[in-house]
């Protein structure tokens, strides 16, 4: 809205006791809503107020805010109250992921609530951010810290009323005379974010907490709790940093526990030893455990590495066949707060329901439920439509359809991966993952130099690390599984149905088959029952994984029938298709809808020589390039431009007919470099000059020209000056073309 302008927002420098010497003449500025930051060189903290100088009052006198001087007031005359709570929470949630700064505010009080334009005046945050960023008060941008891991896992966030219930259910459980309680929810309710955020309020120093930072009953509540846990537990201010050894959450999978470790070593009052495996807690007792995805924990059936988890049943007097990860929890920890979603057990090594039913129904374990989902921009009508879509329980063609999330179904493997580059390059978090239809060929190290499975012609492999995959440096380039992304959350999520999942269009229901599916530990000692509830939920939970779209490729014809009854398809023939374009076809004659194709892999000489000579072939596109003047297309070698274009990939290309190139992807010719990946003078990279104006025009200072690779020994190619004078630009990258 127009009246909603960052102009009209200010952020300006205060004094010790908040004054401030330049202030809007329409503003009363020492009595209106705004948001303060306080800060030196390692810490920040952030609050807002009515009355500033008041309130810097009290934090002058504070151990952990008074000699925090570097100060800022953000204001405007578009403020009230409810903005500034809105804003005041939003900073606090970014700075809580902001690298080198140690936020210092207690997690209390940062709950919001809708009020007028609350969405128009969201729109103004990240502008405000970026404002911050410019002051060298934030020096992450905001597109990096929303993607990180900090920022998603932050126990700073505001709680929706299905997570404050929770919190508060927690923190009662344990002033009460329980042993336990269980937080029950569907993928995307936010369980993870309830663990850490009711961990990190047990271990914060009491002193880090101020009344008037408790805007709301929730906040007040939760810390009246908090005192009587204390006071239950003889916990003083003296002897509470003893508490950070008693607490600890609980984490099966080994890739999300990587993922958490990273996480709480950047979150202050946490460290990466509060995040264990089943097997540490045999080791040594702890007051207080949480254990994330609890349905997860367990059982002395199918798994690998028999000897640890047989040493552990051994360390705690348990039978090594009887004992389970939930008996080591129970023997070790004086309260339990479990996780827990039945519907995400995919293995028969999982404990069966059953086991945890018998806790849940008893006495000493309360129980609450999580109806909100927060992951996924689909919402609870997503995670319902997933459901009824696996039950076939959806009526005839209903389909999902929504503004904020994709589900799409792609004919073309092909499109679809490079609609996942293309996801990647724009917004990060975009991911490829497979149902276990191939076997893991490349665990081993000796075999690293295989593929683990080839679709559409395309030879790929499984993860090449099962800690934190997702972060890790060749994970766009690899398939990822269940245990790679469980618990984590995606932008975008590329699915491979594979060939061990069908539809029986005889009998109307989702089968699988045995032999298809190669995960041995999971379908050994189980009958088909088990294992098809075991695969629907595999599919389930990754569909669950994405925040804003969904993508689906099909191996088996009868289920993509299915599925195209209840999805858009995706043909590669919308204007708004992928950047792949699927089906072209390369020979040595031109068509009337064919192209120039030129393999510069095998080049020599210049580009104009190359367009005359006998190795020219030919490429059939879609009608809309068939222009042999205006495009062309190459041959991409290497992965100085994997971030955008995979290695090997033919792209289309529009000849360079004059005008700003800055910014945008170039094939260029130059005799001053010999491009590593081509051999040649010739190069693909993003484009970006530096001009200088003389009596005689302008000229080339400088050109260089940037890789976007996930390989970091990739650096730019700089030419300065003469070397700027024989570079020619031969044509701007369109898109990626799939062959047949």
């Amino acid at each position: 809205m127009s009246e909603l302008d960052i102009k009209e927002v200010h952020i300006v420098p205060v004094g010790s006791t908040g004054e401030v010497k330049d202030t809007d003449s329409k503003l009363d500025f020492y009595n209106s809503a705004l948001v303060y930051l306080l800060n030196d060189k390692r810490s920040i903290y952030i609050g807002e107020s009515i009355d500033i100088k008041n309130r810097f009052s009290s934090h002058n006198r504070h151990d952990s805010k008074k000699d925090l001087l570097i100060r800022h007031a953000i204001y405007s005359h578009l403020f009230n109250k409810s903005v500034t709570l809105h804003l005041e929470a939003f900073l606090i949630n970014l700075f809580s992921a902001e690298k080198g700064l140690k936020l210092i505010n207690a997690n209390l009080g940062n709950n919001g609530h809708y009020y007028h334009q609350k969405k128009e005046y969201e729109g103004l945050f990240p502008q405000i951010w970026k404002q911050l960023e410019e002051l060298k008060i934030a020096r992450t941008s905001f597109e990096e810290i929303i993607n990180s891991n900090v920022f998603k896992y932050s126990p700073y966030k505001s709680l929706n009323l299905d997570q404050q219930q929770a919190v508060l259910a927690c923190l009662k459980m344990l002033v009460d005379d329980k042993k336990g309680i269980f937080i029950q929810g569907n993928a995307g309710t936010g369980k993870t974010i309830i663990a850490i955020y009711v961990l990190k309020l047990l271990v914060t120093p009491i002193h880090y907490f101020e009344q008037f930072e408790m805007k709301d009953e929730f906040s007040m509540e939760a810390f009246r709790l908090l005192n009587a846990y204390r006071d239950k537990h003889g916990i003083t201010v003296e002897n509470e940093k003893d508490l950070k050894d008693q607490v600890a959450l609980v984490v099966s999978m080994t890739s999300l526990r990587s993922t958490l470790q990273k996480v709480f070593k950047d979150i202050d009052q946490l460290s990466s030893s509060m995040v264990i495996s089943p097997t540490d807690i045999s080791k040594r007792t702890y007051k207080v455990v949480l254990v994330d995805e609890a349905h997860r924990l367990r059982r002395r059936k199918n798994i690998s590495g028999y000897g640890d988890f047989d040493k552990s049943n051994t360390r705690l007097g348990f039978d090594i066949n009887e004992g389970t990860e939930l008996d080591w929890v129970l023997k070790q920890s004086e309260n339990q707060i479990f996780f827990y979603d039945s519907n995400q057990s995919i293995r028969t090594t999982d404990l069966p329901p059953s086991r945890f039913e018998v806790l849940k129904n008893s006495k000493a374990y309360d129980s609450v439920r999580l109806q909100t989902q927060i992951r996924s921009e689909g919402g609870d009508l997503f995670t319902d439509f997933v459901h009824r879509l696996f039950d076939l329980k959806l009526l005839p063609h209903e389909r999902f359809e929504s503004k904020d999330f994709e589900l799409k179904l792609f004919d073309s493997f092909v499109a679809m991966r490079g609609q996942v580059f293309q996801k990647e390059a724009e917004m990060g978090l975009s991911r490829l993952v497979a149902g276990f239809s191939w076997e893991y060929k490349t665990k081993d190290k000796k075999h690293r130099h295989l593929y683990d499975m080839t679709i559409e012609g395309i030879d790929l492999r499984w993860n090449s690390t099962a800690k934190d995959w997702i972060n890790s440096k060749n994970a766009i380039h690899e398939v990822g599984s269940i245990h790679t992304v469980f618990g984590n959350d995606l932008n975008y999520i590329a699915i491979v149905f594979g060939k061990e999942i069908d539809y029986d269009p005889i009998t109307k229901a989702i089968v699988v088959y045995r032999d298809e599916y190669k995960d041995t530990n999971g379908k050994n000692s189980t009958d088909d029952v088990d294992l098809l509830f075991y695969v629907k939920n595999i599919y389930k939970t990754l569909m669950f994984r994405g925040i804003r779209g969904v993508y689906i490729y099909v191996c088996n014809p009868n289920l993509k029938a299915y599925l195209s009854q209840h999805m858009e398809i995706v043909t590669g023939n919308s204007e708004n298709e992928s950047q792949v374009i699927p089906s072209c076809r390369i020979s040595s004659e031109p068509t009337a809808g064919s192209i120039p194709y030129y393999d510069l892999e095998i080049a020599a000489g210049n580009f104009s020589e190359l367009q005359q000579s006998e190795i020219l072939q030919y490429i059939d596109v879609e009608e809309r390039y068939q222009d042999p003047q205006r495009y062309f297309a190459c041959k991409v070698i290497g992965e100085s431009m994997n971030k955008i274009i995979p290695n090997g990939s033919i792209c289309l290309f529009e000849r360079y007919q004059g005008g700003s190139r800055n910014g945008l992807i170039c094939l260029v010719e130059s005799s001053s470099f010999e491009d590593r990946d081509f051999g040649a003078n010739y190069t693909i990279k993003e484009y970006s000059s530096k001009k200088t104006i003389t009596d005689e025009g302008w000229q080339h200072q400088e050109i260089i020209l940037l890789p976007k690779s996930t390989d970091d020994s990739y650096s730019p190619i700089i030419l300065k000056n003469e070397e700027t004078i024989d570079l020619q630009v031969i044509g701007v990258f369109k898109q990626i073309l799939s062959v047949n």
